[in-house]
């Protein structure tokens, strides 16, 4: 069957009652970590709660009270995962997350619009396409497209939209010959019910089960974002509907006034701006490199020069690079030295270098790298690598010159 989110898009509550309700686990992503969620799965009578497919992301809202963290489809059945159980039979209030919903609504129903004309006026075929969170794409079945193309095929879809446009769904029989006439990309293994195909009137006929706009005129405007390289011989066409077009431009002006303050130049000018800035940066950072290697070599001969330096170097600088640390590292010499370098912020993340008769290095160079949270690797009577936490730096320089000290003592 058709659900009531189906039937009639713009609903946004309803009454029903429970058909199942059945424990089950939810598997979620969230900053890159996955967990295990336990809940319940419930079947209700109806639902105004979108469950994914067709490209579109499930609906968020609430059953009695409770939130839906996932509406998936199931056959004929929207399976809505809440995190406490319900009675079976029991009377329940469905309200939809409406400001998401009319969001998927825009542009999914820009979807259709962009991949009728698309076809209508290239010949390009839509061969996938993605709802994102802040953008969509259309996977266009071309290698490229020619200049141009996109800003005629903006143009047309606006003026579609401006035309107030209906769009109407229609509910066919799987063995009704219209099914035939309609775009489609092919119906799931385990679909059920009969066929629901989207009319754009005189612009499009399409095989969908998602949420749609009653009228072009609201999907209000359509922005082209452009255009990127695909899967082998595809092309992706990019774009925003709707009220992401006014947060776009809502966002991109702040972003302007923003530059035009740091850079104390025009929108038009903030481009050339950032390239002078970019080019200077560079010289800057030449020049820098420069005054460090300089001043490595410096750093080794003053030590060098100190009648009583003894057998051991530490040095930390906020600035510096492998390099830097290296060209200290040779310049002093390691074979009767321990050296140990630093750069970095002084608490926080760095680099280390550990150089010195090979022996200790290969002894003490892991116990460096773990005092310092990082990873190292060494030979030849050095130890080098990245440091995630300089805290105890002072606790690796005093375990160095401990065992710098058996060199004195001619222990080695």
């Amino acid at each position: 069957m058709a659900f009531q989110c189906q039937r009639d898009s713009y609903m946004q509550e309803l009454d029903t009652s429970v058909v199942s309700c059945v424990p089950a686990e939810l598997k979620l992503e969230s900053n890159g970590k996955k967990e295990k969620l336990k809940g319940f799965n419930v079947k209700l009578k109806d639902t105004v709660l979108f469950p994914e497919g067709g490209g579109q992301p499930d609906d968020h809202g609430t059953v009695g009270g409770v939130p839906v963290l996932r509406v998936l489809r199931q056959g004929p059945d929207a399976v809505h995962f809440i995190s406490s159980a319900l009675e079976e039979g029991q009377e329940v209030h469905i309200k939809l997350d409406w400001q998401r919903r009319f969001d998927h609504m825009q542009q999914h129903s820009g979807q259709h619009l962009i991949t009728a004309l698309a076809d209508a006026m290239f010949g390009y075929k839509t061969t996938s396409w993605e709802l994102g969170r802040q953008r969509s794409s259309i996977e266009l079945d071309t290698a490229s497209v020619k200049p141009g193309e996109m800003e005629a095929l903006e143009a047309a879809v606006n003026e579609k939209i401006r035309a107030h446009i209906p769009v109407t769904v229609n509910l066919l029989s799987i063995d009704d010959p219209a099914v035939e006439k309609v775009r489609s990309r092919g119906l799931p293994d385990d679909h059920a019910g009969p066929i629901r195909i989207i009319d754009i009137e005189g612009v499009d006929a399409n095989m969908c089960c998602g949420t749609h706009v009653s009228n072009l005129s609201h999907l209000q405007i359509i922005k082209i974002l452009g255009t990127e390289k695909g899967k082998k011989n595809k092309t992706n066409l990019i774009f925003i509907a709707g009220n992401r077009v006014l947060k776009y431009a809502e966002k991109s002006y702040n972003i302007e006034k923003s530059l035009m303050v740091l850079l104390k130049t025009g929108a038009d000018e903030h481009v050339d701006a950032v390239d002078k800035l970019q080019k200077t940066v560079k010289r800057l950072q030449k020049s820098n490199l420069i005054i460090l290697r300089e001043m490595a070599v410096l750093i080794a001969q003053n030590f060098k020069s100190k009648p009583d330096r003894g057998n051991f170097f530490s040095l930390h600088n906020k600035d510096g690079d492998n390099e830097f640390m290296n060209i200290i590292a040779n310049e002093i010499g390691f074979q009767d030295t321990v050296i140990f370098l630093t750069v970095g912020e002084e608490k926080g993340a760095g680099m280390f270098l550990l150089a010195g008769p090979e022996n200790i290095v290969t002894e003490v160079g892991p116990r460096v790298s773990e005092l310092l949270q990082g990873k190292g690797a060494g030979k030849a009577g050095r130890y080098q690598g990245k440091a995630n936490s300089l805290v105890k730096r002072a606790e690796a320089e005093a375990l160095l010159q401990e065992h710098s000290s058996k060199l004195t003592a001619g222990e080695e």
